[in-house]
């Protein structure tokens, strides 16, 4: 079973298999704007064993666990969903960060293991990352809801080419923040900044992920 599992796109593993994403997220495999990449190609690009994580996704779905699998639901949902998990859920997320990075850098900025940047690069994100939801909700989803997938193709391609760059975004965030890990000695605002992080990290992979890997290709297949 594993074997198979091997030539299998991320993307279709973190919606084929539930939890995939913690496995995916544990080996910093990136399955939202890598996930057309087989397991065995990004793997083996981050120099790991593709089996060893083969087996560990083969473990969880021989243990039956069961998820909401949104290749199945109805576009007009998944949108609904989209919209009130992800887009509502940036726009709180952000700011927060933003004033909590600002105050680990005034306090912290000496140290070497400050995240000294981090709260302008949060800045930048969320400016980025507000102009990408802006079109996706006055641009593409209004034509998916009206059901004319055929112009649909011309956003998406755009939409496709921000995720990369909100990923890029990502791995800087994560060579900033030493993998989003405090030093052993950090204050509690620098700890709830990055426990922050993390849930900003996983949400925007997992937002990015429904989008690409299922929103995105249901839309272009109606087409043809």
């Amino acid at each position: 079973m594993s074997q198979i599992l091997l030539e299998k796109s991320l993307g279709q593993l973190a919606c084929d298999i539930p939890g995939a994403t913690r496995i995916f997220h544990s080996f910093n495999l990136d399955f939202c704007c890598g996930g057309q990449k087989t397991l065995r190609e990004a793997a083996l690009g981050k120099q790991l064993d593709p089996t060893l994580i083969a087996e560990a996704l083969s473990k969880l779905q021989d243990s039956g666990a069961s998820a909401q699998d949104w290749r199945q639901l109805p576009e007009a949902e998944l949108i609904a969903h989209i919209l009130s998990r992800y887009h509502d859920r940036h726009r709180q997320q952000l700011p927060e960060l933003i004033r909590l990075a600002r105050r680990v850098e005034q306090v912290h900025g000496a140290r070497s293991s400050c995240p000294n940047g981090l709260a302008n690069h949060l800045q930048d994100m969320q400016q980025e990352l507000e102009g990408h939801m802006l079109k996706e909700e006055q641009i593409l989803f209004p034509l998916l809801q009206q059901g004319v997938g055929e112009r649909a193709a011309p956003p998406i391609r755009v939409l496709r080419l921000e995720h990369d760059q909100h990923g890029e975004a990502l791995d800087i965030l994560l060579t900033l923040t030493n993998n989003i890990t405090p030093p052993a000695d950090a204050c509690n605002t620098w700890r709830a900044l990055y426990r922050g992080l993390l849930e900003f990290r996983d949400d925007l992979m997992q937002h990015i992920h429904l989008e690409n890997n299922v929103l995105f290709i249901k839309a272009l297949d109606s087409v043809h």
